[in-house]
């Protein structure tokens, strides 16, 4: 992987007629950029997909154009990366942990996620399914691709599409409530306070976070997430505060997701899961912040999406 710059785009040495012209494909790069992001989750291996797509475009045997370029090229791109994901699972190569991803890549990766305002959790769910359900869910439910485009680039059925649409739509989602919950247990934290505090940690307002915290309030960390030195355990309002204002941008990576039918903190940069965020409440005030590595959190692996939406 490396830096994001746009794709090199090439006319081939000999003049052939294309399926679609280097006009038809610059147009439709966005969307291509859009779709393979959601597919793959990093920003240069979209770009990589969609060079790659138009190579073989440029490189096909003579045929002519196409009725719907666009369509045309998103079966390409979603071609590629299928191809791509399959070779993830035969390396066995698991999701990657933000700790995994160089910090240049995590910055682009970020940057594509607030440019597109891609949904964090998304991308974070995203990697807990197979190549085809991936496929299938960006391109049909993301991308309004109908069913027999999705099963041209499957390889297989109309039905088998759908199957693996609706497979992908179950593990996103939240997970069904435990006959006779109907919203958690009573004694979780204060949503509100929760809320209010994550607003005032993004904007790294310590005014506002010395009045949430409370006076005896402890933060615990895994020392796997801190600098060297750092401390795993802090406690008081005011120290809290400062270290937090620190890592603003970590909390503004946060997304929620969903465990035991209670909200799941984490923050995942660039949509990469780093840490889990557990936020205690008592009388008003936050009362506790744990921190640990989401690999080796047993929530995070279990976890869903959040709500309805």
């Amino acid at each position: 992987m490396g830096s994001i710059d746009r794709p090199d785009v090439r006319r081939p040495e000999k003049v052939t007629p294309l399926p679609v012209t280097v006009e038809e494909f610059e147009a439709a790069r966005p969307r291509l950029l859009s779709a393979a992001h959601r597919m793959l989750g990093s920003a240069q291996d979209a770009q990589d997909a969609v060079q790659t797509a138009w190579l073989r475009a440029a490189t096909a045997p003579s045929s002519p154009p196409v009725d719907n370029p666009s369509a045309w090229l998103t079966t390409v791109t979603a071609r590629v990366c299928l191809d791509e994901l399959r070779a993830r699972r035969r390396r066995n190569e698991a999701p990657l942990f933000a700790d995994a991803v160089p910090a240049v890549e995590q910055a682009a990766d970020e940057a594509f996620l607030r440019t597109e305002d891609v949904s964090r959790a998304l991308m974070v769910l995203l990697n807990r399914l197979t190549p085809p359900q991936r496929v299938a869910y960006v391109l049909h439910d993301l991308f309004a691709l109908p069913f027999d485009r999705v099963a041209e680039v499957l390889g297989g059925t109309v039905a088998g599409a759908r199957q693996h649409a609706s497979r992908a739509r179950r593990r996103l989602g939240p997970a069904q409530e435990t006959p006779g919950r109907t919203g958690g247990a009573p004694d979780g934290p204060d949503p509100r306070i929760v809320s209010a505090f994550l607003t005032a940690a993004r904007t790294g307002d310590t005014r506002r976070m010395l009045q949430l915290l409370a006076p005896d309030c402890v933060r615990d960390a895994d020392a796997a997430l801190l600098p060297p030195g750092g401390r795993t355990t802090v406690t008081g309002a005011a120290d809290i505060a400062a270290e937090t204002a620190l890592f603003r941008d970590r909390i503004a990576a946060v997304c929620t997701l969903g465990a035991a039918g209670r909200p799941l903190y984490v923050i995942a940069p660039g949509g990469h899961p780093l840490a889990t965020l557990e936020i205690g409440t008592a009388g008003g005030q936050v009362t506790r912040i744990t921190l640990r590595s989401a690999r080796a959190d047993g929530r995070f692996a279990e976890a869903r999406g959040y709500g309805t939406g």
